[in-house]
């Protein structure tokens, strides 16, 4: 399948509609303009307040007229603009696929070494989030604003957060499974090559070299990394970019003060300096891009989130004490905690967290409403700093066999580390009301991992979608859910070379990504909770319909409470989402039927821990039949705090091969 890399299949296509385009955007600008002026958002109110002069109200009362004005001039121009563009729809591509061709501005992607199905196995993670990428206007009805500084911050924010070393502590300790002893403050990328050897004592180790490829990093270490690693002996495939950390603990899992004090490094955490004055011009509107003590959601401030940075393992067995690698210089903070963090509900079979930051060596990303096209330009820029491979504007316009008119696209946009080896969209054909303006869909994708030595591709399945977000339209999102269904398996016959006697390729996972506009708690949703989707995929944070684990906890935050102190920034964020107190404040929870009028407003009477509508799955059915596929970790992800009204998930998938290692 050839993948579409313009949106037209010819020039004189894309330079008319251009051109159409061009007699349009000075009308939607300005209505997007005089609309979201009126429209304030909680963050603007509260600076507002401060005006004694009433120097905001003056402006729009200045303002709104010449806005008038203009919009009323530009409308001739865009209505022959409209009639223009409107054909030209019926010939455009339902997506646009981009590949970093120049691969010097990839500064925080990691070398990926092809996958050969030897060892143990390999892990892939996966990340979803709603970015609400409206236009302004619109946008402002979820509380958030300022579309196209938010695209470059969701951007810069996700890249540095996926593109950090991915550190694992293991304690040694058969009774203690916290980080009661230590945790990593901050790390640094390497430095040059004349950095000397460092010892670290205090019964830490770094057991496996690694090779970080930061913001900051020059082009010469890649080689010397690949060196390193196949010295070093990897444990398997799964552990790429990852610095693994042994703490010899006594049973109470503490340290001395003598040997806390002997963990001595350099930090050098500036952030990348790639910034153009226009884009620190646009972030500084935002109202939490200043870095404050323990915001870690850029990595460009010089503190991290302790919790965030760290893996937490038990380790068996002694380890004898060695000098750290010296193309590495990490600044480690060895420091005593007051409060014990243990991991609760220590039955559940894989590790499950509130991050203050996006998963470390993240593979795959789908986004949803990512809507405004320069906002996806913007985001699509930033993420190309990490990941190779990004399929976006997706979507169809205009009218179309089966659809109302379209005047956005879905949405939808999906970024890989691997490459992309076919893609299909389909829109939705039964959106209601404000929905019904927009193509929502759904986005399939077969991607190559590896390859056996046999020379059988290793590939992947991810579907990315959004469905019916109205409330009250369970049938709606039912009908979508299988439509989902049938597309997907359409899609994987359509794009399958191999028979079962003569397998070309092996299926290593199938992932369904995306935000599903209702939740496992709410009686309005029991429809859509039984959906037969569930049988054959499954929910790592759910029991069974209508009952979620203890840990899950809501992804759609209270819109109202986007710029409070207490959560304007990822760490303080996923300090309010780790109490119970701190959740009800914050997220929006389930509804009942059987909620009395007496209780209305209060969260404590409401059911589980918040509203979870965007959806991670996976399935073990039409995978190649040796292979395992297991959650290894899943994560709540508080990174994006302030920039939109969903909490992104995360989940790293184990494919094990059941091989030794060679």
């Amino acid at each position: 399948m050839v993948l579409y890399t313009s949106p037209f299949p010819n020039s004189f296509l894309s330079v008319l509609h251009s051109f159409s385009w061009g007699l349009i955007f000075p009308c939607y600008w300005l209505g997007d303009r005089l609309v979201a002026s009126f429209v304030p958002t909680t963050y603007e109110k509260r600076q507002r307040a401060d005006d004694p002069c009433y120097f905001h109200a003056l402006c729009i009362i200045i303002t709104t007229p010449i806005y008038l004005a203009l919009l009323v001039a530009s409308l001739p121009f865009a209505l022959i603009g409209f009639l223009l563009w409107s054909p030209l729809q019926s010939a455009r591509r339902p997506y646009i696929y981009s590949r970093l061709e120049d691969k010097s501005h990839a500064n925080g992607a990691t070398l990926l070494t092809e996958w050969k199905a030897a060892g143990n196995g390999k892990s892939f993670c996966f990340g979803s989030a709603n970015v609400c990428l409206l236009p302004d206007s619109l946008a402002r009805c979820n509380n958030v604003f300022n579309t196209q500084a938010r695209a470059k911050e969701i951007g810069r924010r996700i890249r540095n957060g996926a593109s950090r070393p991915q550190i694992k502590i293991y304690i040694d300790s058969p009774t203690n499974t916290s980080i009661s002893a230590a945790s990593f403050s901050s790390l640094v990328s390497p430095q040059s090559g004349d950095s000397t050897n460092r010892t670290v004592n205090a019964g830490i180790k770094r057991t496996t070299s690694m090779e970080y490829k930061g913001d900051n990093s020059g082009s010469n270490n890649s080689e010397e990394g690949r060196d390193d690693k196949a010295g070093a002996g990897e444990p398997n495939d799964g552990e790429e970019n990852t610095c693994i950390v042994r703490i010899n603990g006594e049973e109470n899992g503490h340290m001395s003060d003598i040997e806390t004090d002997t963990v001595n490094g350099q930090a050098n955490a500036s952030g990348p300096a790639e910034h153009s004055l226009e884009g620190d011009a646009e972030i500084s509107k935002m109202p939490n891009h200043k870095q404050k003590d323990g915001d870690s959601g850029s990595l460009d401030s010089y503190s991290a989130s302790r919790e965030s940075l760290v893996k937490v393992r038990v380790g068996d067995g002694t380890v004898d004490q060695s000098t750290v690698n010296n193309k590495l210089l990490y600044k480690a903070s060895i420091m005593k905690k007051t409060s014990v963090r243990k991991k609760k509900h220590t039955d559940e079979t894989f590790d499950h967290e509130i991050s203050a930051f996006f998963p470390a060596n993240l593979d795959f990303l789908c986004l949803q409403e990512v809507f405004d096209k320069r906002a996806a330009e913007k985001l699509k820029e930033q993420l190309h700093h990490y990941f190779e491979y990004i399929v976006y504007d997706v979507g169809v316009y205009g009218c179309h066999a089966c659809c109302s008119f379209k005047f956005v696209n879905s949405g939808l946009l999906f970024a890989s580390r691997y490459p992309v080896m076919d893609a299909a969209y389909h829109c939705y054909p039964n959106g209601r009301g404000t929905d019904s303006l927009a193509s929502k869909g759904a986005l399939f994708l077969k991607v190559q991992v590896g390859s056996t030595p046999q020379d059988q591709r290793i590939v992947g399945y991810i579907s990315c979608t959004h469905l019916q977000a109205i409330a009250g339209d369970t049938t709606v999102r039912c009908e979508q859910l299988d439509m989902l269904q049938d597309w997907l398996s359409e899609f994987r016959k359509s794009t399958s070379s191999s028979s079962t006697a003569n397998p070309e390729e092996l299926v290593a996972f199938d992932v369904i990504c995306g935000d599903l506009n209702f939740d496992n708690c709410s009686s309005e949703d029991k429809l859509e909770q039984q959906h037969s989707l569930f049988t054959h995929y499954k929910d790592p944070c759910r029991i069974g319909p209508g009952e979620d684990k203890p840990w899950a906890i809501g992804t759609l935050l209270d819109p109202e409470g986007l710029y409070d102190e207490e959560v304007c920034t990822p760490d303080n964020l996923q300090k309010v989402l780790e109490s119970e107190e701190g959740r009800k404040g914050y997220l929006v929870y389930p509804t009942s039927k059987n909620h009395s009028s007496s209780q209305k407003g209060k969260k404590t009477s409401l059911k589980g821990n918040g509203r979870r509508i965007d959806y991670m799955l996976y399935t073990e059915e039409g995978l190649y039949l040796e292979w395992k596929v297991e959650v290894e970790e899943f994560s709540f992800i508080t990174q994006l705090a302030g920039l939109t009204d969903h909490l992104p998930v995360a989940m790293r998938l184990m494919v094990s091969t059941g091989e030794d290692d060679p």
